[in-house]
């Protein structure tokens, strides 16, 4: 969107938040790079020029503004919509995986070489794989600095940087301050947080409707991994560097982010995670507008719009669950997998609540004895089948995986049928576009509302529905009195 620069110059000088994180505006004459939604007095269009991100921003000698902190804006809703190199490469990226394993394991994660993938993102972003992460960096360490107690030295290695001198030169070149008055200037005080606690706001694009995304967790909770609480959808992490526990409360213009780490290094991953979790870098105003071009769903939309899909935040334990819940209520699925995590799970502390395990990896399922679960026969196989694919590598569902070629791979897998393939490329994938036409409840809707209720039949018209119809199975479900579509009490 930043070539569109009519488009762009609207944009700011409506204040439009709708368009935060699409991309920057870069003021020439104040070298300060702002969100569109910028409280400021909106620049002269001459000095105007615009970006498609932050690094490239801050590559190019812009500062960030102090007063709409643009580095803390939704990220671009293209990163996950898309499935192209760019977007795998973005994922990956948000992920830490540059400040784990450097540029060149970035590139072999995604399967091209090293100069490919700077030359790709050189030329959508403006800035390559090093600049991206080091903008990322500088976002980690701000959030740090202003929310915890920590010595600065502690957070500049927390935050991902080689040495203190890289983090102070990296803070003041981007926020045009240095980390003690960030610290000093942040608007509330957390002296008496415990180490690797932390309380975060997870911005948004409005409207965000709370009830089927945090009702679908809820509902399909696994005791002892997730659960509700006091407001807050509350679960464990397994995590790079160790694991975590995260609280999350829908807020009218934000999410409330709790945090409890084993290991501040991974803070960066658990922020990209619980983002894609509640598909909060989501551009409802685009979905909403598309989906309300058919009669048949624009009452629906109208009624509650902002229907996101809720994800997973980690895709190996997602694919796990969704063969356990074949065919089976709700309540048998959590059962099935509680009892996996009573046996495999590695267990964690819990101070807050009643969270007691991590999900198993899919290592540890691999070695169990397929006689003990409580399944028909064929399911042992599927499940049996899908965890050795998982331990061994052969199956990638991770944020960098080809979502073509994955949906090939589970098809493959014996047990897995159309309906349990689109639900993992929904939830676990991320596709925008999934589809669950054969699903019970989008038969059942379909028919009420009119639609064709046969799987061929709907499938050719949600047609119209492209590319967002995994949003359209979350209006089609929410015509439903199931406990996923209620924010629970």
């Amino acid at each position: 969107m930043h070539l569109d620069r009519d488009r762009c110059v609207r944009a700011v000088q409506s204040k439009d938040a709708r368009f935060d994180g699409w991309f920057f505006t870069a003021v020439v004459t104040t070298r300060i790079y702002c969100r569109p939604s910028c409280p400021v007095v909106p620049p002269k269009p001459e000095n105007m020029t615009f970006y498609p991100s932050a690094a490239a921003c801050q590559q190019a000698g812009f500062r960030a503004c102090k007063r709409c902190r643009p580095d803390t804006s939704p990220g671009s809703p293209e990163w996950n919509q898309r499935a192209d190199l760019v977007a795998r490469a973005m994922r990956l990226i948000a992920d830490g995986v540059v400040d784990r394993e450097g540029v060149p394991g970035l590139a072999t994660r995604l399967g091209y070489s090293t100069r490919q993938v700077e030359r790709q993102l050189l030329a959508e972003l403006g800035a390559g794989p090093l600049a991206l992460a080091r903008a990322q960096r500088a976002q980690t360490a701000r959030i740090l600095v202003e929310t915890t107690p920590l010595p600065m030295a502690e957070i500049a290695f927390a935050a991902g940087f080689s040495s203190i001198r890289t983090f102070n030169d990296t803070v003041r070149e981007v926020f045009a301050l240095p980390p003690s008055e960030l610290r000093a200037r942040a608007p509330k005080k957390h002296a008496g947080s415990a180490p690797g606690a932390l309380s975060l706001r997870l911005p948004f694009r409005a409207p965000l409707n709370p009830d089927n995304l945090f009702g679908h967790l809820a509902a399909t909770a696994v005791p002892g991994v997730e659960e509700w609480r006091d407001g807050a959808y509350r679960r464990t992490l397994r995590l790079p560097y160790g694991h975590g526990i995260v609280a999350l409360t829908p807020k009218p213009d934000h999410i409330a982010c709790r945090l409890n780490l084993s290991d501040l290094r991974d803070l960066t991953v658990v922020i990209s995670r619980c983002r894609r979790l509640l598909d909060l870098d989501a551009d409802p105003v685009a979905v909403d507008d598309q989906l309300r071009t058919d009669p048949f769903l624009a009452p629906l939309v109208d009624k509650a719009p902002g229907r996101r899909v809720p994800r997973t935040v980690d895709e190996a334990e997602f694919a796990v669950r969704a063969v356990l819940g074949q065919q089976v209520s709700t309540a048998a699925a959590r059962t099935h997998a509680a009892r996996l995590v009573t046996a495999y799970g590695k267990p964690v502390d819990d101070p807050e609540g009643c969270l007691t395990h991590l999900f198993p990896a899919p290592e540890a399922l691999a070695a169990l004895d397929p006689d003990q679960l409580a399944m028909p026969r064929t399911r042992r196989t599927t499940f049996t089948t899908l965890v050795a694919q998982l331990a061994d590598g052969n199956l990638n569902l991770g944020v960098e995986s080809d979502w073509a070629e994955a949906r090939a791979r589970l098809l493959s897998l014996p047990g897995f049928g159309p309906w349990t393939v689109d639900v993992i490329a929904m939830r676990a994938l991320g596709d925008p576009d999934a589809f669950l036409p054969t699903d019970l409840g989008i038969r059942r809707a379909a028919q009420e509302l009119g639609l064709p209720s046969t799987p061929a039949a709907l499938t050719a018209r949600a047609a119209a529905w492209r590319p967002w119809r995994a949003y359209a199975v979350q209006y089609l479900w929410a015509t439903d009195s199931h406990p996923i579509n209620f924010l629970p009490v």
